[in-house]
């Protein structure tokens, strides 16, 4: 797990490096939008389809759609009554309430992949495609539409994330599975080749959208009880909660890491975008990926014990 951070570091140090220098004068804003978006729209369908298509669905997919769901309302949940008890201002609140969602795929999926195996993706796409995103897409919306500060976006409905390509290739991936179709070949050469850039580039984008100039003092009291909530409260509870699930201690233990993963990234767009506190959600990004580096090991060790062993 320690040789796999170390990894994973180095390369979101590339992204912070990018950051700093704007090598070609291109700076990370831009070229974590370019990459993302490449990612986006080609790699991670590219994966969602290879994994999904030979991967195991029915009651297992259930079980992680059911752990990710009851996960992550719960830390949500958690988060909005820290929020009340201390009469944040909205834009404050709305923003500690979507740090809750963890980064369970640009994060989430290199760690797994690389601490458990190729087998671990379908965890973290399964997490992500049947939970995760359906809650940052209408709950999340719903949040940071109420706590912001008047932001319309006319008639976009909440449910246009099903109108994205990682979609289409999951329910792609899912109907070819379920109707025992062999993927050919050479198709499952190109998806491999292609799939295979998505953990580096995942990594980079999440390098260049760290910045420490976001970490400021009068921010910490905000930040500490998402701390808590997020890399302790949320993967102890998932880790009751699972421990009663008809699962494999080895999916057990993948999935629970997934969740203990720090706060997403993707919640800084829906923070400019509804004008809620973006310095303290970037704030709560950089300072949880930092941490997740210590935590991480802590809790993979206790899940191997207590899963696997």
């Amino acid at each position: 797990m320690h040789s796999t951070l170390i990894q994973m570091s180095l390369l979101m140090a590339c992204g912070i490096g990018w950051r700093i220098f704007k090598p070609g004068g291109l700076s990370a804003e831009y070229t974590r939008h370019v990459l993302t978006s490449f990612v986006y729209y080609l790699l991670l369908p590219a994966m969602v389809l290879e994994v999904l298509w030979t991967s195991e669905l029915g009651k297992r997919a259930f079980n992680f759609m059911l752990l990710g769901f009851s996960t992550i309302l719960l830390g949500m949940l958690a988060t909005w009554l820290v929020g009340h008890l201390f009469r944040l201002e909205n834009k404050r609140l709305g923003a500690i309430i979507l740090a809750a969602v963890p980064n369970v795929t640009y994060l989430g999926l290199p760690v797994l992949e690389q601490t458990f195996g190729h087998w671990a993706r379908s965890v973290a796409i399964q997490i992500d495609l049947f939970s995760a995103a359906p809650i940052v897409f209408t709950l999340g919306i719903m949040v940071a539409r109420h706590y912001g500060e008047g932001f319309s976006d006319g008639h976009q409905s909440p449910l246009s994330f099903l109108n994205a390509p990682p979609f289409w290739a999951a329910a792609t991936a899912v109907l070819l599975n379920l109707t025992g179709q062999t993927p050919p070949f050479w198709l499952t050469g190109v998806l491999q080749k292609l799939s295979a850039a998505v953990v580096p580039l995942m990594l980079f984008s999440l390098g260049l959208a760290l910045s420490w100039r976001a970490v400021t003092v009068r921010n910490i009291p905000y930040v500490l009880p998402i701390v808590l909530i997020k890399l302790f409260i949320m993967p102890f509870f998932a880790i009751m909660l699972v421990s009663h699930l008809p699962m494999d201690g080895s999916y057990k233990a993948a999935s629970v890491l997934d969740l203990a993963m720090p706060s997403m990234v993707l919640g800084v767009v829906f923070c400019d975008r509804y004008r809620l506190d973006s310095s303290l959600y970037a704030m709560t990004v950089t300072v949880t990926t930092a941490l997740s580096l210590l935590t991480l090991p802590y809790w993979h060790h206790y899940l191997i014990h207590e899963f696997v062993k």
